[in-house]
């Protein structure tokens, strides 16, 4: 466990030091990432304190919870794909390929359905 999460934040001790253009590259990806996972967040804690009560007993909770740990899944996962990017770069080995993009798509757009449907279920 212990040689796992040293390897999370130094990446660098597997291999040889890329072209550094590259690592900025997988920098700038990691930070998009955890955008994303703050603007998930922040859209939990708005439907918390924002969004009127729904005809569904609890889904603006559920809604909201939902989206928090979605937002923290994502930054989660900036950091794993980072550190496997940066070390298959180091070992000159295939960039590790990730689902987690389109399950991340698929998991905003049936939010967003959910969403949709409950504002037109309180409209009516």
């Amino acid at each position: 466990m212990a040689g796992a999460l040293r390897e999370w934040f130094d990446p660098s001790r597997a291999g040889i030091t890329p072209d550094y253009r590259f690592s900025l590259a997988n920098e700038r990806t990691f930070l998009a990432w955890i955008r994303t996972g703050l603007a998930l967040i922040a859209g939990g804690l708005a439907c918390a304190q924002f969004l009127p009560p729904l005809p569904v007993a609890h889904l603006r909770e559920i809604i909201a919870v939902l989206l928090l740990v979605l937002g923290a899944l994502v930054a989660l996962r900036a950091v794993d794909h980072w550190v496997r990017t940066e070390r298959a770069m180091r070992l000159g080995v295939d960039l590790p390929r990730s689902r987690f993009p389109a399950v991340l798509a698929i998991a905003v757009a049936v939010g967003a359905v959910a969403i949709i449907g409950a504002v037109l279920i309180q409209l009516f």
